[in-house]
């Protein structure tokens, strides 16, 4: 289908019944291009006032949403799918624009199709589905299981079903509230908004004000697919309007990304004036071990993709490796030296960069701080941890990914979430002693093991306290398989059909059938 894919963003950074707009406030926000460090835009943030009147609209556009069936919205998130599969390239290239990440990262289908038959990467790589193209994948599997999950249910009564029986209905919960993350902004939208809208509901998203162009190019795609206007809206703004979307009576839902920090705070607002669902996806500080008995080259592909993919700016990232002592000395020579060959630095329209920019000046600030720390704390800094200005893009917010030894368990870089490309190697010598060490910490969103003894991986994946574990592979992501943390990293999933039945709520309906009732009294 013919689609524009706008080439910046001045036609504004809202999306409000049904069209991109430029939005008002009298406060703004600067928009950067994390690749040039350029500001690109200053962005209106929307008052409570500017909040209430999206939301209003979204309650206003839901009832001819909802009362359509599952298969009738269906047709709609499909063709919004195929608009993205067709316009796969320059949406991948806007995605770059706002979020800094490598193109062949942002395009690819799955993370397969970047690798070379020489790549050390390759087998691991069969099952990431990656960005854009899995954006679409997305929108396809919660249109196709809609019409089975969300049937209801008919249950026999006491007396039989020639007296009384009784039925359930699922039934979307109104007007949505969602509040998304700047490193994958494209898809952690999407992972929000296809549940929610192939449920029946209307939406309110809220980007990160660090990458805010990608969910208004979703409702583009989504209007250009067929969605009726107002049904998704986007607002933008920092936490006082994340916090008057939390609030807001008319908001039935609250899906949040971020750190814990505002994690709490958004839960906290959630609960203020009205009572609602929160599913809260929130930081990670996972983990991941390799036994000695694992095949080097395998266990150094997965620390690859455990900590650089996307600037090391992925929530489940395992920046602590844990390395049995019997190839400690093996596995860190070969990790060093395959960081040096494939982690090219540089701008990320270009084809052969595998390390863009991040996110913006103070977060790879934050990043140098805790190389600075682990120095400080007597760590080593075998390759990276500085900030480099590749040919063109100077002013950039690039760094050279960081590989250290020397910490303990109580360091600042070990105990905390980096979100940056730093791979911290800790030596281990036994199962029960790693099981324990893994488990020490306050999150609980991935972890992974690394072994040939099959049953030595499912026996510890069992005891790790982590939404999802990886054997024998890292970070891959599934549409259909559930998608959430432990402890400190949130409550709820996102992906799989829990998802979707999250954005609805249970109805149960008493049917009497005699022709006569008596009462007890």
């Amino acid at each position: 289908m013919s689609f524009f894919v706008p080439s910046d963003v001045s036609g504004g950074l809202y999306f409000l019944d049904g069209n991109r707009v430029k939005g008002e406030g009298e406060a703004t926000f600067p928009v950067y291009e994390p690749r040039s460090g350029a500001v690109v835009a200053q962005c209106p943030i929307a008052s409570p006032a500017v909040v209430d009147s999206a939301v209003r609209s979204a309650a206003a556009a839901f009832p001819e949403w909802g009362t359509k069936t599952e298969l009738e919205r269906a047709q709609v998130l499909h063709k919004a799918a195929g608009i993205i599969r067709d316009n796969l390239e320059e949406i991948a290239r806007a995605e770059v624009r706002c979020n800094g990440k490598p193109i062949y990262e942002a395009r690819a289908e799955r993370a397969a199709d970047c690798a070379t038959e020489a790549d050390c990467c390759s087998f691991l790589m069969l099952t990431f589905a990656v960005d854009i193209a899995s954006s679409a994948d997305t929108l396809d599997y919660m249109a196709g299981i809609a019409p089975a999950v969300l049937q209801g249910d008919s249950m026999d009564l006491p007396g039989g079903p020639l007296t009384r029986f009784a039925y359930t209905r699922r039934e979307p919960l109104g007007v949505v509230g969602c509040i998304g993350a700047w490193n994958y902004p494209f898809q952690t939208c999407m992972w929000k908004v296809a549940p929610a809208l192939a449920a029946g509901n209307a939406v309110v998203y809220k980007p990160s004000p660090f990458a805010p162009a990608s969910p208004v190019l979703l409702g583009e795609i989504l209007t250009a697919a067929g969605l009726p206007a107002g049904v998704y809206q986007v607002i933008q703004g920092e936490g006082e309007t994340g916090q008057a979307l939390c609030e807001h009576p008319l908001v039935r839902k609250l899906s949040f990304t971020g750190s814990v920090a505002t994690g709490q705070k958004v839960q906290q607002a959630c609960a203020a004036k009205n009572i609602k669902p929160v599913t809260l996806e929130l930081g990670g500080k996972s983990a991941l071990v390799i036994f000695d008995d694992s095949e080097v080259k395998s266990a150094v592909a997965a620390s690859m993709l455990a900590n650089f993919l996307n600037q090391g700016q992925v929530c489940t990232n395992a920046t602590r490796v844990f390395v049995q002592r019997g190839i400690l000395e093996e596995f860190t020579n070969a990790l060093v030296k395959e960081a040096n060959e494939k982690l090219v630095v540089g701008d990320p329209q270009n084809e052969d960069t595998r390390v863009g920019a991040n996110i913006n000046e103070g977060h790879l600030n934050r990043i140098l701080g805790f190389v600075e720390s682990a120095k400080a704390e007597g760590g080593t800094v075998l390759r990276g941890g500085v900030r480099v200005q590749p040919a063109g893009v100077e002013n950039g917010f690039y760094l050279d990914p960081a590989i250290i030894t020397g910490l303990n368990d109580e360091s600042n870089a070990v105990r905390n979430e980096i979100f940056g490309a730093c791979c911290l190697i800790l030596p281990f010598d036994s199962e029960e002693e790693v099981i324990r060490r893994v488990n020490n910490t306050t999150f609980g969103l991935a972890a992974g093991v690394f072994s040939k003894n099959l049953a030595r991986c499912h026996r510890i994946a069992a005891q790790l306290e982590a939404g999802t574990v990886f054997c024998n592979s890292y970070n891959d992501t599934e549409v259909n398989v559930p998608f959430g943390g432990f402890k400190n990293s949130g409550h709820g999933r996102e992906n799989c059909p829990d998802t979707l039945k999250a954005y609805t709520q249970t109805k149960a309906i008493y049917v009497n059938v005699q022709d006569s009732l008596e009462h007890c009294f």
